[in-house]
C-alpha cells in the first residue's frame, strides 16, 4: 500500500475535512494501492479560498512572465529526473504498459518546459498599441491572468493531462485548483509534491482529491472560479456547462470523440494497418481522439481487413510492466464492463467481430480485453456512433471521395479525423473537407504541444496546447486615452 499525505492546499499537506478516503485500484491485479482522501464542499471551499488569496494579494500574477517561466522549467526538471518513478506509478494507477508511461511523463515534462518558454515570451509584448481613426485617442490592449482556474482532469493519461492545464494556467499567472479523477490520482499527487519542491508561493497550485458529484461538483459551482478547464465524457461535460451557465462562467471543454480514418485504395496496407493499429490501440483505445471508425475504399477491404486482424492476434497483452506488452488492462472494472456491453450491444445489432471481444486466455484476475475489430455495421448503429473508449476498431466500406467524406462527418462529434492516400491533392480536399478540430494526414494520434488541440460540436469547447492553451487563462483589456487638454466638444456651456 502506498501511503498518500492528504490534499495540497495553500502549500500544506492536509487530512480531508471529514477524515473519508476512497481506495485506488491496480487494474492489472484487482488490488487496492492506496486509500485517497474523499474531498468535499469544505476541502474545496479551503482550496479555492487559498487559491483566490494567492492570486489578489500574493505575488504570483504580478511576476514577470520570466519569473513564472523559471518556477515552470523547475518543476520539468524534477519530472524529468522522477521520470522512471513517476511512469511506473502512472502503470500501477492506470494500467498502460510502461513505454507508453514512460513516454507520457516526458511530453508532461515537455509541456511545462513549452509554457515555460511562452510565459517568458509575455514579457517581450506586454501591450499591443492600436491604430485609431480619431488623433486625439490612443488605445492599447494588454492580456491578464482570467484569475482563479479550476480544472478537473480524466484517467486516461493523468499525468499529462493535468500538465495540460497546470502548465499554461501557472504561466498565464493564474492560481488554480486540480481536482483529478478519483480512478488515477497517484501522479497528479505526485506532481503536488513536485510543485511543492519547486517552492511556487503558498496557494497559487492547490489540489483536492474526491468524487465528482462531491469535490467535482463543488469546484464547478465555487463562486470564487473565475476559469473552467474540464476534460472527460460528454454526459458530464454538458452538466459542468449547464451549471457554470448560472455564474457566466469562463468554461472550456475537451469532450468525447468518434473519429473516422479514411483509407483510399492506393494506400500502403503495411502503413495504414500500423496506423490503424496504434490509432485504436495505444492506451488499450481509452484516447478521445482514438480513430475509432475506420473506413477503407471497397477494393482495398478484403486484403487490409485480414492483414490488421492477422496483426491484432499478434498483440501481446499483459501487465504494462511487463517488457514487450503492448496492450495492458482497461483502467477499472466499470470501464471493462462497459466495453464488453458495448461489444454485445453492437452484435446484439448486427455486426460481427472479425477478431477479439472477450476475455483473453490464461488472465484469470485485471481487466484485459483482447484487441477487437468489429464490421459488418449499419452506419446508424450504436457502434458506428458511439465512443466505446476501448480497444475495439470498427470498419466500413466506402466507393467514392464524396462518400467517404459524408460518412465520416455523419456524427455528433468532432475531436478528430485522418486520411491516408498517396494522392496529395487528394488528402488535402479530404483534410480541408472534415467537420474536425484535429486532423491527420497519413497517420493517426501524434500529438505536439505547439499545435492546437480541440474538437468540434459535441467534441467541447475552446483549444488546449499551443498558444491557444495560454489564451484560456487570459483576459483581454483594452485602455483608451485622450491625449489632449483641449475640451472635446461633446458638451460645453
Amino acid at each position: 500500500m502506498i501511503t498518500v499525505k492528504g490534499h495540497y492546499i495553500n502549500g500544506q499537506w492536509q487530512a480531508p475535512s471529514n477524515n473519508e478516503t476512497f481506495a485506488t485500484i491496480n487494474p492489472a491485479t484487482e488490488q487496492i494501492i492506496a486509500d485517497i482522501p474523499a474531498g468535499n464542499l469544505d476541502d474545496i471551499n479551503a482550496a479555492v479560498a487559498a487559491a483566490r488569496q494567492a492570486f489578489d494579494l500574493g505575488p504570483w500574477p504580478k511576476m514577470t512572465g520570466k519569473e513564472r517561466g523559471g518556477y515552470l522549467r523547475k518543476i520539468a526538471e524534477i519530472i524529468t529526473r522522477r521520470l522512471d518513478e513517476l511512469a511506473k506509478l502512472e502503470v500501477l494507477d492506470n494500467g498502460k504498459p510502461y513505454p507508453e508511461a514512460k513516454w507520457d511523463i516526458e511530453d508532461t515534462a515537455g509541456t511545462f518546459e513549452f509554457y515555460a518558454k511562452l510565459a517568458e515570451e509575455m514579457d517581450e509584448t506586454p501591450e499591443q498599441h492600436i491604430q485609431l481613426p480619431e488623433p486625439d485617442f490612443s488605445s492599447t490592449v494588454s492580456k491578464e491572468p482570467i484569475g482563479v482556474a479550476g480544472a478537473i482532469i480524466p484517467w486516461n493519461f493523468p499525468m499529462l493531462m493535468a500538465a495540460w492545464k497546470v502548465a499554461p494556467a501557472l504561466a498565464a499567472g493564474c492560481t488554480m485548483v486540480l481536482k483529478p479523477s478519483e480512478i488515477t490520482p497517484l501522479t497528479a499527487l505526485a506532481l503536488a509534491e513536485i510543485i511543492e519542491e519547486a517552492g511556487l508561493p503558498a496557494g497559487v497550485f492547490n489540489l483536492v482529491n474526491g468524487l465528482g458529484k462531491e469535490a467535482g461538483q463543488a469546484l464547478v459551482e465555487h463562486q470564487d472560479i473565475d476559469k473552467l478547464a474540464f476534460t472527460g465524457s460528454v454526459p458530464t461535460g454538458s452538466k459542468i456547462m449547464a451549471m457554470a451557465a448560472r455564474d457566466i462562467k469562463n468554461i472550456s471543454l475537451e469532450l468525447g470523440g468518434k473519429s473516422p480514418f479514411v483509407i483510399f485504395a492506393d494506400s500502403d496496407i503495411e502503413k495504414a494497418v500500423e496506423w490503424i493499429m496504434f490509432g485504436i490501440f495505444w492506451n488499450q483505445g481509452q484516447v478521445c481522439s482514438a480513430t475509432s471508425r475506420v473506413l477503407v475504399e471497397e477494393s482495398l477491404y478484403p486484403a487490409l481487413l485480414e492483414r490488421l486482424v492477422s496483426e491484432a492476434k499478434k498483440i501481446t497483452i499483459g501487465e504494462g510492466n511487463q517488457d514487450g506488452t503492448l496492450l495492458g488492462p482497461l483502467v477499472n472494472k466499470d470501464q471493462y464492463q462497459k466495453v464488453i456491453a458495448a461489444i454485445e450491444k453492437g452484435v446484439q445489432q448486427g455486426a460481427s467481430i472479425a477478431t477479439g471481444g472477450q476475455r483473453p486466455q490464461g488472465f484469470d484476475q485485471g481487466y484485459y480485453l483482447e484487441p477487437t475489430v468489429l464490421t459488418d455495421m449499419d452506419e446508424d448503429s450504436w457502434v458506428w456512433q458511439e465512443e466505446i473508449f476501448g480497444p475495439v476498431v470498427c470498419i466500413k466500406t466506402f466507393k467514392t471521395e464524396q462518400q467517404a467524406i459524408a460518412m465520416a462527418n455523419n456524427s455528433r462529434f468532432g475531436l478528430a479525423a485522418a486520411v491516408m492516400s498517396k494522392d496529395e491533392e487528394r488528402c488535402d480536399r479530404v483534410a480541408k473537407a472534415f467537420r474536425a478540430g484535429i486532423v491527420w494526414v497519413n497517420c493517426s494520434q501524434p500529438t505536439f504541444v505547439e499545435a492546437p488541440w480541440g474538437g468540434y460540436k459535441q467534441s467541447g469547447i475552446g483549444r488546449e496546447l499551443g498558444e491557444w492553451g495560454l489564451n484560456n487563462y487570459l483576459e483581454t483589456k483594452q485602455i483608451t486615452r485622450f491625449n489632449t487638454t483641449e475640451p472635446w466638444g461633446w458638451y460645453i456651456k
